[in-house]
């Protein structure tokens, strides 16, 4: 019991330096809705700045803590009108790197000044040894706790009670409220940062005592930080401080109690990391979850007498080159193959994963205790390596399903940190008798000796083959159906499961790819020398990964090799080193402000630059110009070959299905959106569902298709009980849906777009299209929507170049290339002109006439409802008030006052609800 009280103590200041790092990160996203992953680095520099001038240049200690704050204070605001504000309407995604940028640059010149040891620096907390309920422990502890209940106090009646705080919560919530209201969001934002930052000074200042000054102390004091900042949501900072205090009790209390497994205390962290974001996240977005701009995307066409002609150079070049070079072309390769592992779970998939390293040392993991304890063979061990390590990419997807963006970059560094303290620093896993690793000897390859260390040329010859062998396999799921699946989840996951794709399957398979072509430039980078040595490895290394990728292009395939460039030891720093003598050592800095630069001046990154050099040279050959520009990359036929209805009469009938929807109640908290609904839409026939804003329409289809959990009730389509089915599996029933802000695949053309909808991948299509990408025509139904909606001549278009009632037309022709039996239309005729509206009817009568759907419409314009629908329902405040032909209910008195108006007096009366005669059915 003494134990668990004496622990418990020395917890609460560990858990106090966790609070005092995550009140500082917690301050910065309240007022500029930015995670500030450089919050540790500006620390970090601010209790440099401080050691340097108290330690060497004699400054009086509470002078140089000034300084040191001031610093930590401006190095905020800078980022912030550098970096921070010129990227206010960029992606997520550019914001997350912005900060990682940050992070780079002030770590790279950190090392550059300080170099990476570990520096003793001395406290002014009192170090006293105090007695406390029977336990020992430090004074200097029991300051720090002392001072974050302080600072966490003095920050909680900041926001809550202060001007400042009020102006900041408004911004937070709505800048454009805000700034009518004359609050400045920027100038609010840049205080946020400087406050932040000038916190995140002083805890370093107060810190470094304890755990010593380095470069790496502070930034991987980041994790723990996060964790406990989740605890609090990013806003509160109470709940914060209790939950830095908590994790760092558990901690404190494992290091005695759980000494049995390695790395454990240090773990914990990163499981509460995992379990808030799991627990808090949803399978799917919200309704109205801002889409952001996404990086570009290449096509990942592969012109073959150029990819051979420049692979034969690249051969020869590596058979002259000496040692040294070869050496340099290694390290770039092998950085290239971890950047197009990044490229295929965030370029094409969106996913944000900061585990490219922490999977290439597992599969280095797996490959070297192959060849260490069971004597395979290099090749074997090489496929074992790569394949062992695909199930752990599958487990960091995992969180994928539930998060997305930030956070996922957030769980996917905490996992990878968690295996590196694990196994990757477990002595007793990672290293053999005698090694600094896994002791594996000189390799060869079918009989041939390719090692490392006595032949690099041979070694970088074989490094470049598997890396174009990997670079084509992503080239060819670009070009596939499984390519379009992953860039139409990246796109709208909502949008996407409509469709019938599977989301959760989607990315895993995309973690599965990446983790794979991770694990083979682990192998590659491990098996370099006789031992595989996991330093290699550093979690916190898949951070400068992913802003190298940034900078090549993440949605490009040649990204990786031009972003590989720009690393320590690689071709760049060599080429940089003949020019500048000692330019290698500064390539880490150089690369953070290059990628500071390029998020600023292009987020695309030199890929896009050299692809459209590229498109502009094809534009001028003339076989390119013969090409029929309609034609899709895998192939399709062009438009002109569009079956008439003559020759396929029955090509686009619908499966003939009824919808039944009974008792449906759709709860919000504790607001009732919809109100035991039923109602069904039979085959042949369109369907009406009116009512006033609010009325529960929207969220009646959202629940119908699956994507509001209903509180009650049942759907059924035909035989079979959707009521709790997932989305894509609806979708694949034959229940479609568009949606009011239409959500089409901005990255896609409008063929594409038809492409994703109707494309039904077979079990083996996944493998396939790795070797060779699926290619078939559009199938005769979705050709014929294509001519009904007009959309022949804009095929080869993009999303972004079609007029609005070109948008409308595509999102229904999208959801009618699903195949449905029944498609529930979203106010589709919303922003169409009356010419527009009249066409959009006609169509809807003919998908129910002609095509023998049943459809669902959902519209404000009354007088389309009620000449293309059979029947109409309507809804107000979640309750069916009415049902009928159009004719009833127009002339129903309940419709008349809650929705369409001209009532006299006493008919309002008479339709109040509960009054006798009262219309209302439940």
């Amino acid at each position: 019991m003494d134990d668990i009280l004496r622990f418990a103590l020395l917890g609460l200041g560990l858990g106090a330096l966790y609070a005092l790092t995550a009140q500082g990160i917690v301050l910065i996203y309240r007022g500029s809705g930015v995670l500030n992953f450089a919050h540790g680095a500006i620390g970090m520099a601010g209790a440099y700045v401080q050691w340097e001038l108290a330690v060497q240049h004699g400054v009086s200690y509470w002078t140089a803590v000034g300084c040191g704050v001031l610093v930590a204070g401006l190095l905020g605001v800078l980022t912030h009108l550098l970096v921070m504000r010129p990227l206010r309407r960029a992606s997520s995604l550019a914001r997350l790197v912005g900060t990682l940028a940050v992070f780079i640059v002030l770590t790279a010149a950190a090392v550059k000044r300080y170099g990476d040891s570990v520096q003793l620096v001395p406290g002014k907390l009192p170090s006293d040894l105090l007695e406390v309920a029977g336990a020992t422990v430090s004074e200097d502890r029991v300051w720090l706790l002392g001072i974050a209940i302080a600072i966490t106090v003095a920050l909680h009646l900041l926001y809550k009670h202060s001007m400042f705080g009020l102006g900041t919560t408004a911004v937070a919530e709505n800048q454009s409220a805000a700034s009518s209201l004359g609050w400045s969001a920027d100038l609010i934002a840049a205080a946020n940062w400087g406050l932040g930052s000038a916190l995140a000074g002083l805890t370093g200042i107060l810190i470094v005592p304890v755990i010593g000054l380095s470069v790496n102390g502070l930034t991987t004091l980041l994790l723990s930080a996060l964790a406990a900042a989740l605890v609090g949501r990013f806003s509160s900072f109470p709940v914060t401080l209790a939950g830095g205090l908590v994790i760092g009790i558990v901690q404190s209390e494992l290091t005695r109690f759980g000494t049995d497994i390695t790395g454990l205390a240090a773990s914990v962290p990163f499981l509460v990391i995992a379990l808030v974001l799991v627990a808090r996240g949803r399978a799917l977005p919200l309704r109205g979850t801002f889409l952001d701009r996404l990086p570009a995307l290449g096509t990942g066409r592969v012109r073959p007498v150029a990819l051979a002609v420049t692979v034969a150079v690249a051969l020869l070049l590596v058979a002259l080159s000496t040692p040294q070079w070869a050496d340099a072309i290694t390290n770039t390769l092998v950085l290239s193959l971890i950047i197009l592992s990044i490229v295929v779970v965030t370029g094409y998939a969106g996913q944000v994963s900061l585990a490219a390293y922490a999977l290439a040392g597992t599969g280095a993991f797996i490959a070297g205790h192959a060849v260490a304890d069971w004597g395979w063979p290099f090749e074997l061990a090489l496929l074992a390596g790569v394949l062992g390590t695909v199930p752990i990419g599958l487990l960091f997807a995992l969180p994928a399903v539930r998060t997305r963006g930030v956070n996922l970059a957030i769980i996917t560094l905490g996992l990878g940190t968690t295996l590196e303290v694990m196994v990757f620093q477990n002595t007793d896993l990672a290293t053999t008798p005698g090694s600094d690793g896994i002791a594996v000897g000189r390799q060869t390859l079918f009989g041939i000796d390719i090692s490392g260390v006595d032949h690099p040329q041979r070694y970088a010859a074989l490094v470049l083959l598997l890396f174009i062998g990997a670079a084509l396999v992503v080239a060819n799921i670009r070009r596939s159906r499984t390519g379009r699946r992953l860039i139409a989840v990246r796109a709208n996951e909502r949008a996407a499961a409509a469709l019938g794709i599977g989301v959760r399957a989607t990315k895993l398979y995309a973690f599965g790819v990446s983790a794979a072509i991770a694990a083979l430039a682990g192998v590659l980078t491990g098996f370099r020398s006789t031992s595989v040595v996991f330093t290699d490895f550093a979690a916190f290394d898949s951070i400068t990964a992913l802003g190298l990728a940034v900078i090549g292009g993440v949605g490009f395939l040649v990204g990786p090799l031009f972003g590989a460039t720009f690393a320590a030891g690689t071709v760049g720093a060599r080429f940089g080193d003949l020019v500048v003598p000692g330019l290698s050592e500064w390539m880490p800095l150089i690369g953070g402000i290059i990628l500071l630069l390029t998020l600023v001046g292009n987020q695309d990154g030199i890929g896009q630059g050299l692809g459209k050099q590229a498109a502009a040279v094809e534009r001028r050959l003339p076989r390119r110009r013969s090409l029929d520009r309609a034609r899709s990359i895998e192939g399709a036929p062009a438009p002109a070959s569009t079956p008439t209805p003559e020759a396929a009469p029955d090509a686009h009938r619908a499966a003939p299905l009824p919808l039944h929807v009974a008792n449906l109640t759709v709860r919000y908290g504790g607001v009732v959106a919809v109100d035991d609904l039923s109602f069904a839409i039979e085959p042949g026939r369109v369907t009406g569902l009116i009512g006033p804003n609010g009325a529960g329409k929207t969220s009646a289809i959202d629940a119908v298709t699956g994507f509001t959990r209903p509180a009650s009730g049942s759907v059924r389509l035909g035989d079979r009980d959707l009521t709790g089915t997932a989305v894509h599996l609806r979708a694949r029933a034959g229940l479609s849906r568009s949606f009011q802000s239409l959500e089409l695949f901005e990255d896609m053309t409008v063929l594409d777009n038809l492409y994703a909808a109707c494309d039904r991948p077979g079990p083996w299509t996944y493998l396939k299209d790795l070797i060779r990408p699926g290619s078939r025509p559009l199938p005769a139904q979705v050709l014929i929507a294509v001519r009904e909606f007009g959309l022949e001549s804009s095929l080869d278009r993009s999303v972004g170049d079609l007029s609005y009632g070109e948008r409308r037309l595509l999102a229904i022709a999208r959801a009618v290339a699903t195949s449905p039996s029944v498609l529930l239309l979203d106010e589709p005729a919303a922003g169409l002109s009356d010419d527009e509206t009249r066409e959009l009817a006609r169509l809807v009568r003919r998908l129910a006439e002609d095509w023998g759907m049943g459809v669902l419409l959902v519209e404000h314009d009354v007088d389309m409802v009620m000449s293309v629908c059979d029947q109409v329902v309507v809804l107000d405040f979640g309750r069916r008030i009415s049902v009928g032909t159009p004719d009833e209910v127009r002339a129903d008195p309940a419709v008349r006052a809650a929705y369409l108006g001209d009532l006299s007096p006493e008919e309002a009366e008479e339709s109040v609800p509960g009054a006798e005669g009262d219309p209302v059915s439940a």
